[in-house]
């Protein structure tokens, strides 16, 4: 390992500083990760904007959807070797809480999410626990490959909404979550519509093959009955986080529909809990992803079922981080943006 690595610190008030640090070398079960690229979060983007200062501090490297090789493994680690490409799930489980016990590690009680709760991979080496490392295949790129933590998210989604071919389903919410949850639910079979009302996302999603509505210019309800003979759709997706999105999701839902809230809302949003009882709704929460989540995810970028190409709009090496994020903060335009933090090879 170098002496010195760069890493971009969050520093409060819509700032990061780049500096350099001392590479964190790997203790005993760790794995050491020279990072190749890291994309912006959702939950990155709640961190710039102070939100979340109350967890993260004014001294936190973020960051999680990334992409990089093992660059040094610590005592006890085996089953992998230096210079394999790989992903981090970037979850730390206390296997000792009831829903650890329960089979649900992914959504235990003190869990720590790497990137927030520790040091993430805005920074050249990452070092992180071995369990959370998937191997990728070697011909996969790095750019694509930085993609597999939010494709892992829809995944998810699409799993916990049992999807099933032939299904009518409305995404709400065009974003890069929003976009992959399409993709993965056409993948999965699934007659996908999009509802979006930037429109440089809804030509992307036109672009990507998607039925698209506006519902800023057209009733989403209304157009989603004429497309499935007055039904509704058999499966919603919530990825917008808005009150505007909650009110669509039961609108537009068919008879005994499940209804998946994906995005995390700032404010606790009013839901009409009479379609529920009307039309037998299932509301279903969902929250970050498991290891098979994961390994789907890997296999369906590696295929080209993910149209990464399109997903990508922008990648920004780690010196300019701060145009970066604030490119995000004032005009949405982009899609997924990333961050070039190290060599390709």
């Amino acid at each position: 390992m170098t002496d010195t690595i760069t890493a971009a610190f969050y520093r409060g008030n819509k700032t990061f500083a780049v500096e350099q640090k001392e590479p964190v070398p790997p203790a005993a079960g760790e794995v050491a990760v020279k990072i190749a690229y890291c994309g912006i979060c959702g939950t990155d983007m709640h961190v710039f904007h102070g939100n979340m200062d109350a967890r993260v501090g004014h001294n936190r490297i973020v960051g999680h959807e990334m992409s990089g090789w093992v660059d040094a493994l610590g005592e006890g680690v085996t089953g992998l070797s230096v210079g394999q490409k790989v992903v981090v799930r970037p979850l730390d489980p206390d296997l000792n809480c009831p829903a650890s016990k329960a089979g649900y590690p992914h959504i235990s009680h003190n869990m720590k999410f790497l990137g927030l709760d520790t040091d993430g991979a805005m920074q050249e080496v990452w070092t992180v626990p071995a369990h959370t490392i998937h191997v990728l295949p070697d011909d996969m790129r790095m750019d694509h490959a930085a993609l597999i933590e939010p494709v892992a998210v829809a995944c998810h989604d699409i799993s916990l909404s049992g999807l099933r071919p032939g299904e009518d389903v409305v995404v709400i919410g065009g974003g890069p979550i929003g976009i992959l949850c399409a993709m993965v639910a056409r993948e999965a079979g699934g007659r996908v519509t999009v509802s979006e009302v930037n429109k440089n996302r809804l030509a992307i999603a036109d672009k990507l093959g998607f039925d698209t509505v506006n519902p800023a210019e057209e009733d989403l309800a209304e157009a989603i009955n004429a497309r499935t003979g007055g039904k509704g759709a058999d499966v919603v997706f919530e990825v917008s986080g808005t009150q505007p999105g909650v009110d669509a999701m039961t609108a537009v839902a068919a008879t005994r529909a499940r209804i998946v809230m994906v995005a995390i809302h700032a404010q606790k949003p009013q839901i009409d809990l009479f379609q529920f009882f009307w039309r037998e709704l299932k509301l279903i929460g969902a929250r970050v992803y498991e290891p098979a989540d994961y390994d789907k995810a890997i296999a369906l970028v590696a295929s080209g079922a993910i149209d990464a190409d399109t997903v990508i709009t922008d990648v920004s090496p780690l010196s300019d981080i701060q145009a970066a994020f604030e490119a995000l903060d004032s005009s949405p335009t982009a899609l997924k943006s990333l961050i070039k933090v190290g060599a390709d090879a």
